[in-house]
């Protein structure tokens, strides 16, 4: 086995909590003395998974296993060196992606025999809808971290479809039948899943096209970090990433959010699906109202994943001196969330005076626009 590969800066290989930095900041730990009752566990750190290690790069889930809450979604880290391939498989569910560093090259065949061969940069998207085959392979100069999200939280990489076990599983007999070629042609074939492992680094994204004659799939399986328009507000930014510019993502929709300093998440929910987290950078803090007298909260930093049920309210606070910034997932094609905000500004002024006792200059204060970030 070669090297261990190195996670690159900004990386989530962030390793266990360290109790005596914890202590420097007591403050950050000690939750708000509005939280009360009974609420399941809403956090799991990557650095806490295992990892897979192979020769051509490493991968952890986070799954319903590891936090039992997340029914609806699941997520795996993966970093492949260069030229390093997550070899060619498929899955019953869909693969929504975002690299977090480095380069990639992707391809894909749908079930029409239309193909798609992409280079990915960091920021970059892509999707690949479920059953889908297709394969990722790390480019130079130092090959690529990324995140996968799945559409179910049960998902688990050991349950992928293998293109190296298809072969293995299959006699030599029907192989040969199938592709019409003498027993022998597949006396090398590996007799174990290759899952990572190490290839040839490819040439330039045009030597990889082949013309197929059904031609190129319908819709685009990337949406480049460019095309990805930024909400700014003063306390930071939103991209939404969902079918109205990204068609071909119909089960999962994202936000991806960036808060400054002194600022935070306002407080919302969301109606249509639950929302599976992933933290990028900087620290956070999330307190989420369950319902029947419940709340609790949860302290957040880069590689954490959070997550929060189906129309549960909360917000999600900076607590650190620099931006902090993290994807929002849902199992669903549109991004919908309700603003406490706004709902209270456009609710007859009367009735929310005689909810919460407010006076009047704090009814004129409130928001009829969203604002996402405050």
């Amino acid at each position: 086995m070669s090297e261990p590969i190195r996670a690159t800066k900004g990386s989530t290989d962030i390793g266990p909590r360290d109790p005596a930095r914890d202590a420097e900041n007591p403050d950050v730990l000690v939750p708000p003395s509005t939280d009360k009752g009974l609420v399941p566990n809403l956090r799991f750190s990557f650095a806490d998974a295992h990892m897979n290690l192979q020769d051509g790069g490493w991968s952890r889930e986070v799954t319903q296993r590891e936090l039992p809450i997340a029914t609806e979604m699941a997520g795996v880290n993966m970093r492949l060196k260069t030229g390093g391939v997550r070899e060619l498989h498929w899955h019953k569910q869909a693969e929504w992606s975002i690299m977090l560093a480095g380069n990639a090259r992707i391809t894909a065949v749908d079930n029409d025999g239309k193909n798609f061969v992409a280079d990915i940069a960091s920021g970059d998207l892509w999707y690949f809808p479920a059953g889908i085959p297709h394969s990722i392979q790390g480019l130079g100069p130092d090959g690529c971290e990324f995140l996968l999200a799945f559409p179910d939280g049960a998902f688990s990489e050991s349950s992928t479809f293998l293109l190296s076990e298809v072969f293995a599983r299959t006699p030599k007999d029907v192989l040969a039948t199938n592709f019409d070629v003498p027993e022998s042609a597949f006396d090398r074939i590996p007799k174990e899943q290759l899952f990572i492992f190490e290839a040839p680094v490819p040439g330039p994204v045009e030597s990889d096209a082949i013309a197929s004659p059904a031609g190129s799939v319908r819709q685009s399986m990337i949406l480049r970090a460019a095309d990805q328009k930024a909400a700014s507000l003063p306390g930071g930014t939103v991209r939404i990433a969902d079918t109205r510019n990204f068609p071909i993502a119909t089960e999962v929709a994202a936000a991806i959010i960036e808060v400054a300093p002194r600022s935070m998440r306002e407080i919302h929910w969301h109606p249509n699906a639950d929302e599976w987290q992933y933290y990028l950078s900087g620290t956070g803090r999330m307190t989420v109202f369950a319902s029947q007298d419940s709340s609790r909260t949860f302290d957040f930093r880069a590689g954490d994943v959070g997550y929060v049920p189906k129309s549960m309210s909360h917000y999600v606070q900076n607590t650190g001196d620099s931006p902090l910034k993290f994807l929002e997932l849902f199992r669903s094609p549109r991004f919908e969330d309700v603003s406490l905000n706004q709902w209270l500004a456009l609710t007859p002024a009367q009735l929310v005076k005689s909810h919460l006792g407010l006076d009047q200059s704090t009814i004129d204060h409130l928001s009829k626009n969203k604002k996402p970030i405050v």
